[in-house]
């Protein structure tokens, strides 16, 4: 882990007069850039080419002689051959120069690798950079499993070995070929285990070294509620904690299977039988008020425990992924400890949990720009910065 004195050193080096916001050009990107325009930050989105005319064009900012912005969010583009090429010297020199502070979101470090941004990348990021590798469920130890695990937040029970599925389970793998999806699929039994997992092999979904490698629990039948919360490290007066908005997802092919009646399920190909669980999409919910006590004291355990055990702990936005079954009952099945891939269903209107607190539009894109701004009038950027 690169120590974070390097970091700052480079910080240092930076006109907090001119800093810019910027991040990788996906996942959540339009959330960061929209929360930074509205925080009077210019934006930077780091591309890849061929996939870079979101950004370059339709999302483009124009300003006016004053300098306001009167279209678009993104104001600079660094277009590069891959999304790994962030890491290179030549393009960190290039964000140093520019004042750029960096998001990290999932495709950041899923793209450049996790040793590299990590070890590498020495650019000011606002965030746990220690944290990002703990959501690289089964393939370290000190996953955010065993964070859960050592806190006692509830998580589905995890079976030890498919022979031992004796009701309905979730299994939960990598897809083989989008390696930022999933190929989780559920079974009842082992031997639909055997069969689902012959047929996800057999048509390239899965690997078998992942197969080997996923987490098998208990599947909890109820809603998804994702919980996109703020923990500020500069928060003196009032709670630290804070709850934005909450947000669930669109998976593919699973949404469509739900949406045919069980005859027409049972015709399906053999190919299609078994949906995937793709993420194409989000869209915003709210809790019953009556929950709400429920979430918060999930949200302070956590943070506490990052504290305990990776410090300096939680920095910044983070999602806690829940469901909840029939009692009333939440269990954490996954966690992301930077900001969430559903907070871009609350850009520009804000979260409904976070417009109710700050009185005011507040995405996690703005609050994370928001906590950016506070810093420089406090001089305490280096409480923010990994």
């Amino acid at each position: 882990m690169i120590e974070r004195e390097k970091v700052f050193e480079v910080l240092r080096g930076y006109d907090k007069s001119k800093i810019k916001i910027g991040c990788i050009a996906s996942h959540s990107g339009l959330d960061v850039y929209d929360g930074a325009i509205e925080e009077g930050f210019p934006t930077v989105a780091v591309c890849e080419k061929g996939r870079e005319e979101p950004y370059t064009r339709y999302f483009k900012s124009k300003r006016d002689a004053n300098g306001n912005v009167i279209r678009g969010v993104v104001d600079e583009a660094l277009v590069l051959d891959k999304f790994k090429d962030a890491v290179k010297p030549e393009n960190m020199e290039w964000l140093a120069k520019n004042n750029v502070i960096f998001i990290p979101n999932r495709s950041f470090f899923s793209y450049a690798g996790m040793d590299a941004v990590e070890d590498d990348f020495a650019i000011p990021m606002m965030g746990s950079r220690n944290l990002l590798r703990s959501e690289e469920r089964g393939d370290v130890e000190e996953d955010y499993y065993w964070l859960l695990e050592r806190v006692n937040l509830p998580a589905p029970e995890k079976i030890e070995s498919p022979e031992e599925i004796d009701s309905l389970a979730l299994v939960k793998l990598k897809h083989k070929v989008k390696r930022l999806e999933r190929g989780f699929f559920t079974a009842a039994s082992y031997a639909e285990y055997q069969e689902k997992s012959e047929e996800l092999l057999k048509n390239d979904v899965i690997t078998q070294e992942d197969l080997q490698n996923a987490r098998i629990e208990k599947y909890i039948i109820g809603p998804v509620f994702n919980f996109d919360f703020f923990y500020s490290p500069l928060e003196k007066d009032e709670e630290p904690i804070e709850l934005l908005g909450i947000d669930w997802r669109f998976e593919t092919s699973l949404d469509g299977h739900v949406r045919l009646p069980a005859a027409q399920q049972m015709s399906l190909l053999e190919e299609q039988k078994t949906p995937e669980y793709t993420v194409c999409g989000h869209n915003s919910a709210t809790l019953r008020e009556s929950l709400l006590r429920k979430i918060f004291p999930l949200a302070e355990i956590y943070v506490k425990g990052t504290q305990e055990y990776s410090p300096p702990g939680m920095i910044g936005p983070f999602t806690l992924q829940t469901c909840v079954d029939k009692d009333m009952n939440f269990f954490i099945y996954d966690v992301s400890p930077r900001i969430g891939g559903g907070t871009n269903v609350h850009m520009s209107v804000g979260h409904p949990y976070g417009n109710t607190l700050w009185r005011s539009r507040v995405s996690t894109g703005r609050r994370v720009a928001m906590e950016i701004r506070r810093a420089l009038e406090t001089d305490e950027l280096e409480k923010i910065i990994t």
